[in-house]
């Protein structure tokens, strides 16, 4: 579904402090499937993350996204496949305080247009369907570490989008929490989307969910083995 070629990234490239953070990475990701990026700091696990989510280009080699290249389309191009194809779950959650729940997953649907009435109902339904639908109306900032999550997953869903892209995800989670989100990556899964995230929790990484985990280590691939 998505390739890499022979990716390399540089950050501060031609200056001083000139940083590779990528270095020779080919790589294809399977539809349908929980691959996991796993390492230690510095591996190059977020800034792969960035480049499979349309997030960034490569510096050199070529991005595919269902077998269209995708490297070196325009901002606006991209922008419009970003919005139409993923769905992005940070780490910190990056919800806006002083807004409801429900406030915060209609927004990445504005610019598509849809109704007020019609996007309002596909938000209630997204909470409903994660146990959040009795909190729609609380600000976020007053909604505990899980339901925060949660909030951020249905946000990530409203566009119905075929690939979830997750940054660390039970990072800020403790077992419990970590545990329904597994359960919740299953769900997204046994619906046809793909999932992507990065992660050295081993809770995640061995879990029975994820179907691949991809390790790096100073900005190389080190394995991709079947988790």
């Amino acid at each position: 579904m998505i390739e890499l070629n022979d990716i390399h990234k540089a950050f501060n490239q031609g200056q001083s402090n000139e940083y590779w953070a990528l270095n020779g990475v080919s790589l294809t990701i399977a539809g349908r499937q929980v691959t996991a990026l796993s390492g230690p700091s510095g591996s190059g696990k977020t800034t792969l993350l960035t480049l499979l989510g349309c997030l960034a280009r490569p510096t050199r080699g070529r991005v595919r996204l269902r077998e269209q290249d995708v490297s070196g389309l325009p901002e606006r191009f991209l922008t419009d496949i970003r919005r139409r194809t993923f769905g992005f779950v940070f780490q910190q959650f990056n919800l806006v305080r002083g807004l409801s729940a429900l406030d915060n997953v209609m927004l990445p649907a504005y610019p598509l247009g849809l109704p007020y009435g019609q996007l309002r109902e596909k938000a209630e339904n997204q909470l409903a369907g994660l146990d959040l639908g009795h909190r729609r109306g609380a600000r976020v900032e007053w909604l505990s570490g899980g339901e925060q999550q949660r909030v951020a997953i249905a946000r990530a869903l409203i566009n119905d989008p075929e690939v979830i892209v997750a940054d660390e995800p039970t990072a800020n989670l403790d077992t419990a929490l970590s545990r329904q989100f597994l359960d919740i990556l299953g769900r997204l899964v046994a619906e046809g989307r793909t999932v992507i995230l990065t992660s050295h929790d081993p809770l995640v990484v061995e879990s029975s969910v994820v179907d691949r985990v991809v390790r790096l280590r100073d900005g190389r691939l080190l394995d991709t083995a079947a988790a």
